[in-house]
């Protein structure tokens, strides 16, 4: 694969990324003084305003932390064991998958799924009721193919040696998980 490819493939990964926190970070960069990565109340109801019924929209700030603490060690434990059931590996840069984990674990307490975090939607309440980009997403659990480079299959060129995460892991190469 030429070094294009791969650049290409890497900008590719992170715009998906950019897009699934988008509304998560324009939270957090409007914050006049953001000591914590969980979005605000006020982001929560103006999400509800445009007809999403979220699961966390009734929480404190202490329940969803604790909740979304939950999620991200069960969605590390899932992803390494289906790293194992299934052949596959991280990717060489851990932040790939730390990042992927916390997505599919906001989106486990968002949601009630662990809908993919690499795609964009029109309607996540109705993709993650759908089920077709809920993790494991249908193309990894027919072809081995993860748009989002967290299991990656042996001829990937991205794919590294560790079949491995822990949980402090995902949080260090993540950005960190801090609450208020």
């Amino acid at each position: 694969m030429t070094f294009l490819v791969k650049i290409f493939l890497v900008l590719s990964l992170a715009v998906s990324l950019v897009n699934a926190f988008a509304p998560m970070s324009r939270t957090i960069l409007n914050a006049k003084k953001s000591t914590s990565i969980i979005p605000s109340k006020k982001h929560f109801a103006q999400r509800s305003q445009v007809g999403l019924h979220l699961k966390d929209e009734n929480m404190t700030e202490e329940e969803r932390a604790i909740a979304l603490e939950k999620a991200t060690k069960a969605m590390t434990a899932f992803s390494n064991t289906y790293i194992k059931n299934t052949g596959t590996k991280y990717c060489s840069d851990l932040s790939i998958p730390a990042v992927v984990i916390k997505g599919l674990a906001e989106h486990k307490v968002t949601l009630g799924a662990p809908l993919c975090p690499c795609r964009f939607y029109e309607d996540k309440e109705k993709e993650a009721k759908d089920g077709f980009w809920n993790c494991p997403c249908v193309p990894m659990r027919e072809r081995h193919e993860c748009h989002c480079m967290l299991f990656l299959t042996e001829d990937n060129d991205f794919v590294g040696d560790k079949t491995n995460i822990s949980y402090e892991e995902v949080i260090e190469k993540s950005g960190g998980m801090m609450s208020s």
